[in-house]
């Protein structure tokens, strides 16, 4: 059995180590080991010897004012050996500035002032949200769920995609190294003869052959199936904007129901890393505002079905019938769009028949891993694709990022644009575009249409496409009104020369997030003219609710 991950606490003041040992132990011995030192040196020797073991440190917890070597000192040298353990640095109000600084040049997770009395209030609930951040990246050796097969089978990356955004810890055997990889060569001696990859090997033992994300959903405790089949509020969309509409639907009593397709948290959940959402200045991962979002949901009492997907609706007097997949049909008073897009595809020969074996739409933290050492292409200029190439480049040995404009000015966050230009291992290429692709069973090079029109052909094994977005709202069409691009139009956009829409049933007009049906809602990247940001899809299914409580009023009345 792995041994516990790390907790080490650094001060040269004896006294306040030895309190911060104790409160430490009585919060936190159950789950992992408490080590402490007492000055940087020695807390780098006892980093040394932990990686040694292979033994993972989940948090420093590090004083400033520390002679020969400080803690932001220490913890530049400590991370390069423990990058993904969470930084937290103990200082005096005098010290703030420099703390602030310590997010940027090493990314530290949060600083406390000193004292930190009472932990219950002022420590415990900052290193347990980080401690739980860390744990839902956590992959402990030779534990939980093995996913076997080989890296170029579009099956594989499908499989270990809907793992990695349902929070599903896994570990991926490459079943094309098991000529070096003893564990590889194990798992697949254990499976029986013919068995086709890829092969999803549970706790248990119990072995799934290519398995259908309905499959995997039942065998890891997903919910795909309503309690009821009536619910005050439906939303089709687990998106940030979904998500809030449920925090806030289910937290004022309304019996609510979330349908998701794929993943709670939409495109943003790929996010490697999102640096200006309100509140977390040292940024977090899209991954950690969705599952902080589910659980947010799910106290509240939401229901969140997934995968599952919304096909058909239709309209009986004040209900609305949502039909699924799988054939059944939930009913509703109100009901709310948030499905936000999908990413658009890239229209160039090879492209079809390369679809996960080194050519993906958008990609998430968990994809960095698979190009150690290589050229990683990224097409696209937007946050996703600044945010992914970043990502890319702590693993890659370049990531070539192609865009159509002349630079990023228009497109990108200046945050991404500043450290893109001082990442050494990122290429920013203007005026280029990828006009094929070429590959049998895997992708093995692009040609890249540059500046002046020339054509190259360069050799490619992984190529990552953020072009464009699109809604995906077939299923509704001739329920609401879309615009050309399909995306939703709702409020005031809805009247023209003063006139509501066509079969608008209500003595009023149409609700600020309303669509042409009263009581069907949209909010988020697939309501037209709305902007697309996390934080605004948020704030869109926030307010969508008090909407909500205005019609379902008139309703009961």
């Amino acid at each position: 059995m792995p041994s516990k991950p790390v907790l080490l606490a650094v001060d040269d003041d004896t006294d306040v180590l030895r309190s911060v040992e104790s409160d430490l132990r009585k919060h936190y011995a159950r789950k992992f080991r408490i080590v402490s030192a007492s000055s940087g040196k020695a807390a780098l020797d006892v980093v040394a010897r932990l990686r040694t073991r292979n033994e993972a440190i989940a948090l420093f917890l590090v004083d400033y004012r520390m002679p020969q070597m400080n803690g932001i000192e220490f913890l530049s040298q400590a991370i390069a050996q423990s990058p993904d353990a969470k930084r937290v640095l103990l200082t005096a109000y005098a010290d703030t500035e420099a703390a602030l600084r310590a997010i940027n040049e090493i990314h530290l997770n949060h600083y406390l002032l000193k004292p930190w009395n009472p932990p219950d209030q002022n420590l415990f609930p900052v290193l347990d949200d980080l401690l739980e951040d860390w744990m839902a990246n956590y992959h402990p050796p030779f534990e939980g769920i093995r996913v076997v097969g080989p890296r170029w089978s579009p099956h594989t990356y499908e499989l270990r995609a809907f793992l990695a955004k349902n929070s599903v810890p896994y570990r991926w055997l490459d079943a094309d190294t098991a000529d070096r990889d003893p564990e590889v060569k194990r798992a697949l001696d254990s499976l029986p003869a013919g068995t086709a990859l890829p092969v999803l090997i549970c706790e248990d033992g119990t072995q799934l052959s290519q398995p259908t994300p309905g499959a995997v959903a039942a065998r890891i405790g997903l919910r795909t199936h309503s309690e009821t089949p009536f619910y005050d509020l439906v939303i089709v969309g687990g998106g940030p904007a979904g998500l809030a509409a449920a925090v806030y639907g289910a937290s004022e009593g309304l019996r609510t129901v979330i349908i998701e397709r794929d993943a709670p948290g939409g495109q943003a959940g790929l996010s490697s890393r999102i640096e200006n959402y309100l509140g977390f200045p040292s940024g977090l991962s899209g991954g950690d505002l969705a599952r902080r979002g589910v659980a947010q949901a799910r106290r509240f009492g939401a229901e969140i079905l997934s995968p599952q997907q919304a096909v058909g609706i239709r309209q009986e007097g004040p209900y609305r019938y949502i039909k699924l997949a799988d054939g059944n049909e939930l009913s509703c008073h109100a009901l709310l769009i948030a499905t936000g897009v999908q990413w658009r595809k890239l229209d160039v020969p090879g492209m079809a028949a390369l679809n996960g074996a080194g050519v993906y739409y958008g990609a998430g933290p968990y994809e960095a891993n698979s190009c150690d050492g290589e050229d990683v292409y990224v097409v696209g200029g937007a946050n996703s694709a600044g945010q992914a190439a970043i990502n890319f480049a702590r693993h890659a040995r370049r990531v070539i990022m192609l865009i159509r404009g002349q630079s990023l000015n228009a497109t990108m966050s200046q945050y991404l644009i500043d450290e893109i230009s001082h990442t050494p291992n990122i290429e920013v290429h203007v005026q280029s575009r990828v006009v094929e692709v070429q590959g049998k069973e895997r992708l093995e090079s692009i040609s890249i249409a540059c500046l002046g029109g020339e054509v190259q052909n360069v050799a490619a094994s992984a190529l990552y496409i953020f072009i464009g977005a699109e809604p995906s709202t077939e299923w509704l069409a001739g329920f609401v009104e879309r615009d050309e691009r399909g995306y939703l139009i709702t409020g005031s956009d809805l009247m023209h020369n003063g006139k509501r829409p066509s079969g608008w049933t209500l003595d009023r007009d149409p609700g600020l997030l309303e669509t042409s049906v009263p009581g069907v809602f949209a909010v988020g990247d697939v309501r037209a003219g709305s902007v697309k940001r996390v934080a605004s899809g948020v704030g869109e299914g926030s307010i969508a609710i008090q909407f909500v409580h205005q019609y379902l009023a008139k309703v009961a009345a």
